[in-house]
């Protein structure tokens, strides 16, 4: 070989290296990149996946069993059980669930009003536990958007979730279901922080609803539910994207195994003689003062995270 040729396979064999070089320095960007997405993700996207998997075997329980009952009546018990200890186990496992204050909820019709966390799984924790230990349906106010998801409607009707429309409100307190709203609702999901401030805005129809039923309002609390999934700190844009769609396009992340403590406080007792007004700051001084006695704030991830381990605490 001339040392011409040396000269040209020396050069063309640098070539490839750098090019390899390059070549592994994008996989491992991509795969680092991908790997940072899951782990933000993975969590959430698993909560979707079951969601979807609990209407699935409902659709399964319904064609077996020839079902054609209203999706309110107990025909369905045994479904809703079944998905119930689903999410209770889940639950337990991974965000050492616990719920106070059951004692607080009326035995009849009452309207239940939570804070609203980026993902409410706190929520469904709360439905199934209180069916599970209740046999009791609560009956849920929802944003107009999830009526428009795709392949969730039998789960929707079977758990009692509704538009919240004031006669579908009246009629369901006159039936003595509990129903449940949170006035925050998506822009408190979207919005609010670890300093867990309420985003009630002008929001009263629960408050008109509880009176014209003449109902009790019962405040409910879900500890550290913002440090188990947040939401992006960039909020211009995604506030001016929600304000022009009204859908929650903004993704939420986390997913951390936090401590999570539901707390239902002392019913606030149908009073004649309160406005809507007064009544709509009765409660929303209640549902602070859950926030206040029992959450860090602003909230802390790693104490979360170490109240798993922590035996030792107030359960009223």
């Amino acid at each position: 070989m001339t040392d011409l040729s040396c000269l040209a396979y020396v050069l063309e064999e640098w070539t490839l290296v750098e090019y390899l070089k390059k070549y592994l320095f994008h996989v491992v960007i991509a795969s680092l990149t991908m790997s940072a997405i899951l782990v933000f993700f993975i969590v959430p996207l698993t909560i979707l996946f079951f969601i979807y998997l609990s209407n699935i075997l409902l659709l399964i329980y319904q064609r077996n069993s020839d079902v054609k009952a209203d999706p309110l009546s107990d025909v369905w018990d045994s479904a809703r059980k079944t998905i119930a200890s689903f999410w209770d186990i889940y639950a337990r496992i991974w965000h050492g669930y616990e719920l106070h204050g059951v004692e607080n909820l009326p035995e009849g019709p009452g309207i239940l009003v939570y804070y609203h966390g980026a993902i409410p799984i706190d929520y469904l924790y709360f439905l199934s536990r209180l069916f599970l230990w209740k046999k009791r349906l609560c009956l849920s106010v929802a944003d107009h958007f999830v009526f428009r998801l795709p392949g969730l409607k039998l789960l929707l009707e079977v758990t009692g979730v509704m538009p919240g429309r004031r006669e579908e409100c009246l009629i369901a307190l006159k039936n003595g279901h509990l129903v449940s709203i949170s006035p925050g609702g998506v822009r408190e999901a979207l919005f609010s922080d670890e300093s867990y401030q309420l985003m009630w805005g002008n929001r009263k129809g629960f408050a008109q609803v509880a009176l014209d039923a003449k109902v009790p309002i019962i405040p409910m609390y879900t500890q550290n539910v913002r440090e188990g999934y947040r939401m992006f700190k960039e909020r211009r844009f995604f506030r001016q994207l929600y304000e022009s769609t009204r859908l929650p396009l903004t993704p939420p992340y986390g997913g951390l195994p936090v401590k999570f403590r539901t707390y239902i406080g002392e019913p606030i007792p149908y009073d004649p003689n309160i406005t809507t007004e007064e009544l709509v700051e009765k409660t929303k001084t209640a549902v602070q003062a859950l926030i206040i006695k029992h959450q860090t704030i602003p909230g802390s991830i790693w104490k979360a995270l170490l109240e798993r381990f922590d035996k030792c605490h107030k359960s009223d």
